[in-house]
């Protein structure tokens, strides 16, 4: 039989078979399927065959004509979108670079300062790709779950991306302004919408933005994330009045700095169904601008956890002070999950010690990065100690399956006692190679390679082959924590 071309061909078959045979196949497959004949071409985008799509884009012009296409064959239908805006390679030069990488950040009265060209023509990019997208589901009635995450605003939260810099790629603020417009009328117009997750966007949602979802929708909304609160002030995107709206709120997101004490009252309400996950991003900048004054106290976490017995919780931690940490760590959070990363200010180790205390019973994963330029002086949170704190983590938290840490002395006999005490029920242990000390006793001994002996030993503890990070560029726990924390936080949040 021949593909094409004669009426007993497959080019011939019912539409609705084809679609049937596409059904069966990978994405992949299904478009290389399509490229056997017109009559293909036309099945391919039939909305059963794209219930979901996910998309990770380069912020780049090369990626227009395909997302346009793209959006334009299923924006209409489609009923999961999840999008993510990648800016690979950032440029630096300038007020370019990432704060780690020196960037300069203006301080109240002080200029800005420049941004290389090539990171202009990125934010410009970035704003027509977002507009592409917002354009194309804006009518979309159908669509039930919808995710936007932009690691673009990394460099925003070092407050390195201004008005002044949007100023030159967007005069008057007319695209922001639209970008905006758009992301009300899909809100206004969704009659489906259940989970909406908006993560380090770039000024997409606004104060009155969740004014746009009907109450209907907003009685039956299972997950809400807002983490892009980077509006100058103590402005919040949602206040505990609006979220006595979602009474059916399973999972929620949100800068640590806007869970007040209010909300936690409201959630802990027995009108309000149990809440199963709760992400928290705590960032230097945000608590700069803000005050954790009115952060939910240890009595306001009880009733919480009452209403919300099976409720866990997921913190990451940017450049936050140890005293702030100390502060923020009330007993009665059930923490499951925590990740801490920096560039400035290190952890110390009372804050781990004071984890491995109050969350013995809910820790399963501990992550512990430190993005130092000097190699040289790791800190030691086992310094003047008898314990090291990360040997007492692995001993006190008998969950604990992750433990992953870089840019902190690990000593090896430490990391030994670690693999011990959890065996194999530690799944993943990630420590970078340049992260790990060796006794001068232990490299002193002429009879035994003492890394050889390290690694055999952390092995036998685990209970499978284990090696040191080698190269830290395959790991995007340490070279892309947004990244890792908005993917982990959607994993966290559907794993109800």
């Amino acid at each position: 039989m021949s593909v094409c071309g004669e009426a007993v061909g497959a080019g011939s078959l019912p539409s609705e078979l084809v679609v049937h045979i596409f059904s069966f196949l990978a994405a992949p497959d299904r478009l290389r399927a399509s490229a056997a004949c017109s009559h293909w071409r036309e099945c391919l985008f039939y909305p059963a065959l794209w219930p979901r799509l996910r998309l990770s884009l380069r912020v780049s012009p090369a990626e227009r004509p395909r997302l346009e296409f793209l959006m334009r064959k299923c924006g209409w239908f489609v009923r999961e979108l999840r999008v993510q805006f990648a800016a690979e390679n950032y440029p630096t030069g300038g007020g370019g670079a990432a704060a780690g990488e020196g960037a300069a950040v203006a301080g109240d009265g002080e200029a800005p300062p420049p941004l290389s060209p090539r990171w202009l023509d990125l934010l410009r990019t970035y704003l027509e790709l977002v507009l592409c997208v917002l354009s194309s589901v804006r009518n979309n009635r159908n669509l039930q779950k919808l995710s936007l995450f932009g690691d673009i605003s990394i460099l925003q939260q070092h407050g390195t991306i201004s008005n002044t810099y949007l100023g030159k790629v967007d005069p008057d603020g007319k695209k922001i302004k639209q970008i905006q417009q758009l992301f009300e009328e899909i809100l206004g117009n969704s009659r489906q919408l259940k989970w909406l997750s908006c993560g380090l966007m770039l000024q997409i949602v606004t104060p009155t933005s969740l004014s746009s979802l009907s109450n209907p929708i907003a009685n039956t909304m299972e997950h809400l994330s807002l983490l892009d609160n980077h509006i100058p002030g103590n402005t919040t995107l949602i206040t505990a009045v609006e979220l006595e709206r979602f009474v059916n709120l399973r999972s929620l997101a949100l800068d640590f700095c806007d869970f007040t004490a209010e909300m936690a009252r409201v959630l802990a309400d027995s009108n309000h169904v149990p809440l199963h996950r709760l992400s928290l991003l705590v960032h230097s900048v945000s608590i700069m601008h803000k005050s954790l004054d009115n952060m939910p106290k240890d009595e306001n976490w009880q009733a919480l956890t009452r209403n919300s017995t099976n409720l866990r919780v997921y913190i990451m931690a940017f450049d936050v002070k140890s005293d702030d940490m100390l502060r923020i760590l009330k007993p009665s959070i059930p923490l499951e999950r925590i990740h801490f990363d920096s560039y400035v200010t290190c952890v110390s180790g009372a804050v781990v010690d004071l984890i491995s205390r109050q969350y013995d019973k809910f820790l399963t994963h501990f992550i512990l990065m430190n993005d130092v330029i000097d190699m040289s002086a790791f800190p030691d949170l086992s310094d003047n100690r008898n314990e090291d704190p990360l040997v007492l983590l692995a001993w006190r938290c008998t969950r604990l399956s992750l433990l992953a840490v870089h840019g902190y002395t690990v000593w090896a006999h430490n990391l030994i006692a670690i693999a011990r005490l959890r065996g194999s029920d530690l799944k993943v242990l990630e420590v970078t190679e340049e992260s790990i000390e060796f006794d001068q006793g232990e490299l002193a001994d002429q009879d035994v390679d003492p890394v050889h002996n390290f690694i055999e030993q952390v092995s036998l503890g685990l209970g499978r082959p284990w090696h040191a990070v080698m190269d830290i560029e395959l790991l995007s726990v340490f070279t892309e924590p947004t990244r890792h924390f908005y993917r982990e936080m959607q994993s966290f949040s559907e794993g109800i």
